[in-house]
């Protein structure tokens, strides 16, 4: 099982998960061909591209996708929420396919399990994906970490998690009041040391891998985020040694990381 981070950030996001036969896009924030350019330099045929999977309907997650949808003859996976709030974003795709928070869906050789998380949004989701064998979980755009996420990315062997910002950058940076509000808030962005809590909280033998993505440019620092990761697994010698972090960028594609390897 293999998963890239192709781009994120507030400029846009796309995941790549495949397994066997079978390619997902999780979101496609970025433009249609800056997508395809990053298939690209990672080895991936855009035409491989089996099914876009969407976790919310901002223009961050969804901006390339109509074009992508159609050109790739590729069918888009959201909630009936999503598309409808979408609106004009979601026009025109070569087909599209609904599916509820909490129900299990298969496409080809991957089962998917979208769950619900806490943003600003109709009906955001999050994505526990499996081939069977291996397993890793999607989890971006979220004020809070609830019971239920921690629940679906327990047993992730591949993670991507959400480290949008550092408090100090975000209350002395240039955001009006209202917009850091937002930001920390409930339904707003994880903050680098609720993600490192939350990433201590799901660690286990089998635990390869962790993306830390949606970094804010505005308020973080690839540095910082990583930092508050490390020093808190660094408590956790047992299973946090042997797990891998990288970094999720906003210009350019990341780590191509294939999990497995630790399994006989």
């Amino acid at each position: 099982m293999r998963f890239c981070v192709l781009g994120s950030g507030s400029k846009g996001n796309a995941t790549l998960v495949a397994s066997g036969s079978t390619t997902l896009l999780i979101d496609g924030g970025l433009s249609a061909i800056e997508i395809r350019r990053r298939l690209t330099a990672i080895g991936v045929d855009f035409e491989a591209l089996t099914a876009i999977l969407l976790t919310h309907e901002h223009t961050d997650h969804i901006r390339g996708v109509p074009v992508l949808s159609r050109q790739g003859r590729i069918p888009v996976f959201a909630s009936p929420a999503t598309f409808t709030a979408a609106g004009p974003g979601l026009d025109r795709l070569f087909a599209y396919q609904e599916f509820a928070a909490g129900t299990t869906f298969t496409i080809q050789d991957l089962q998917i399990h979208p769950f619900a998380v806490s943003h600003d949004a109709v009906d955001p989701v999050g994505f526990q994906i499996t081939d069977g064998r291996l397993a890793m979980g999607y989890c971006t755009d979220t004020g809070l970490v609830s019971r239920l996420m921690h629940h679906r990315l327990s047993g992730c062997h591949g993670l991507v998690l959400e480290s949008n910002h550092d408090p100090e950058m975000l209350r002395n940076g240039s955001y009006p009041p209202s917009l850091q509000q937002r930001i920390r808030g409930n339904k707003g962005h994880l903050a680098n040391q609720d993600a490192a809590d939350f990433l201590k909280d799901l660690l286990h033998d089998g635990l390869e891998h962790v993306v830390l993505a949606h970094l804010s440019e505005a308020n973080n620092r690839p540095a910082l985020a990583m930092a508050a990761a490390q020093q808190t697994l660094a408590a956790e010698p047992a299973a946090g040694g042997a797990v891998r972090i990288s970094l999720g960028r906003q210009n350019r594609v990341g780590e191509l990381v294939c999990l497995g390897r630790r399994i006989g």
